[in-house]
């Protein structure tokens, strides 16, 4: 199964990001988008894990949750990654919070004693809106950068829980499940 460690966004605030961002998947552009139920902080992707690995990852979980307590998430801004000259990956941001970096430092050192590397690139907070298809050159990216200048959205929701998500590639595209929940009070 296709596993990762994620913060799941209130509906409605997931629901107003979905709205908000509708103009970007009305340009045609060459991305596959994230579906509106689907919108979430993916702190830790850990990838194809045997089914006999669930319990030791549940207690990973378990243990980095342990003290940590409910997030506000600010939202607010939109880029790409690595770049507009070649953009991969199309996001909303997450404005930096003590207790987000806290608890995804708390993930890593969990999931690396089971297998999981330490990601080496330094935590950037965003919501993933989109992934350019694998065959997408440069120039179908044509007028992204100002359509996102031109986005408008800020709000925050506050996240309560640490969740093991399973994801199904679909040909609709990836489909989420929570697979484990635990409480940040």
């Amino acid at each position: 199964m296709r596993l990762f460690v994620a913060l799941n966004l209130p509906p409605p605030v997931r629901e107003a990001l979905w709205s908000a961002t509708s103009p970007l998947r009305e340009l045609g552009l060459p991305v596959n988008w994230v579906r509106g139920d689907g919108i979430h902080l993916t702190l830790k992707f850990l990838g194809e894990v045997a089914d006999d690995r669930e319990a030791e990852i549940t207690a990973a979980l378990e243990r980095a949750a342990a003290g940590a307590r409910t997030l506000p998430l600010a939202l607010g801004g939109f880029g790409v990654f690595p770049d507009f000259g070649r953009p991969r990956v199309v996001w909303a941001g997450i404005a930096p919070e003590p207790g987000l970096e806290i608890l995804q430092h708390r993930v890593e050192q969990e999931f690396a004693p089971l297998g999981f590397p330490t990601e080496a690139r330094p935590f950037r907070p965003h919501v993933t809106l989109g992934r350019a298809k694998r065959d997408a050159r440069p120039r179908d990216f044509a007028g992204l950068e100002s359509a996102l200048a031109q986005l408008e959205f800020a709000q925050t929701g506050v996240v309560s829980a640490l969740d093991l998500m399973q994801s199904t590639l679909q040909s609709g595209g990836a489909v989420y499940h929570v697979r484990h929940s635990e409480r940040l009070p």
